[in-house]
């Protein structure tokens, strides 16, 4: 009996630490446009220090169910989310919450790099005099450098701080937009379809950066490019028809998926 208990303990344990382990966690989350339903009760878990790939075909919900995780379905009037997400067990739809603190918090890229026309640097320093993160120009002046070093952009700019950050190429600016969001110590970093619109060297490079940012964020990254899913995320979800359909290690999902319909979407049979 003793050893039961013994036994019962450790897996609550063990439940307690894998609970722990996830930064963001959804439950039941459906979205409506109007009378058009997207979403249909997902429930997915973003674990800490962990890339996670939303995959699927064009129109299945994955960039609904990535847009919920910050609130920026908020920005379309017909839009109405149902369920919870919390963030570190606070419920992110709760009235109380501080929707410009939770973007600060739950950072995001999007699919075309979006630079504000100022320079480099205002573009970085905009968000950390917002939220007061820099009690001075020294500050700020570190933050700057810091958000672009671990963007990968700190060497190709810092002769350039105050010119203007649409001037430069495309990888560059989707890595000055990674900095960007950086730059106020998210949480966790959202991305949609980051690579898009970038030629296959800027595309490596911005890679590379997720793989390293994964140490001190988590990811989460919308991407049509099953290549792109297998080389940079830990789990993958795979979304049809507004339906999660599995979400698993990226290793299985792309080995030995659990769905058929996963298995056909990797194989090229839709989408």
């Amino acid at each position: 009996m003793n050893m039961m208990s013994e036994a019962a303990v450790e897996k609550a344990l063990d439940q307690k630490m894998n609970e722990t382990a996830y930064k963001m966690v959804g439950r039941d989350v459906s979205v409506y446009y109007g009378e058009k339903r997207a979403l249909f009760d997902v429930n997915l878990n973003v674990r800490e220090n962990t890339v996670t790939a939303l995959i699927g075909p064009s129109g299945c919900g994955k960039s609904t169910f990535l847009r919920c995780l910050n609130r920026m379905n908020d920005t379309i009037e017909s839009c109405r989310v149902t369920g919870k997400i919390t963030l570190d067990e606070d419920d992110i739809y709760d009235p109380q919450i501080d929707v410009v603190e939770l973007r600060a918090r739950v950072g995001m890229v999007f699919q075309k790099p979006n630079p504000f026309p100022k320079s480099i640097y205002d573009n970085i320093a905009y968000g950390p005099k917002i939220h007061g993160l820099a009690r001075n120009k020294a500050d700020l002046d570190q933050i700057v450098e810091s958000s672009l070093q671990k963007a990968g952009l700190w060497s190709e700019v810092k002769d350039r701080l105050h010119e203007s950050g649409t001037g430069l190429s495309g990888g560059q600016q989707q890595r000055l937009c990674i900095a960007r969001a950086v730059a106020v110590s998210p949480e966790v970093i959202l991305m949609d379809e980051p690579c898009s619109a970038l030629d296959p060297i800027a595309t490596a490079k911005v890679e590379e950066l997720i793989h390293e940012l994964r140490s001190n964020f988590s990811i989460v990254i919308v991407t049509h490019s099953m290549q792109q899913a297998a080389r940079v995320s830990q789990r993958t979800a795979m979304f049809h028809l507004g339906h999660l359909v599995e979400e698993n290690d990226t290793d299985k999902m792309f080995t030995n998926p659990d769905d058929q319909r996963t298995q056909d979407y990797i194989m090229g049979r839709f989408g």
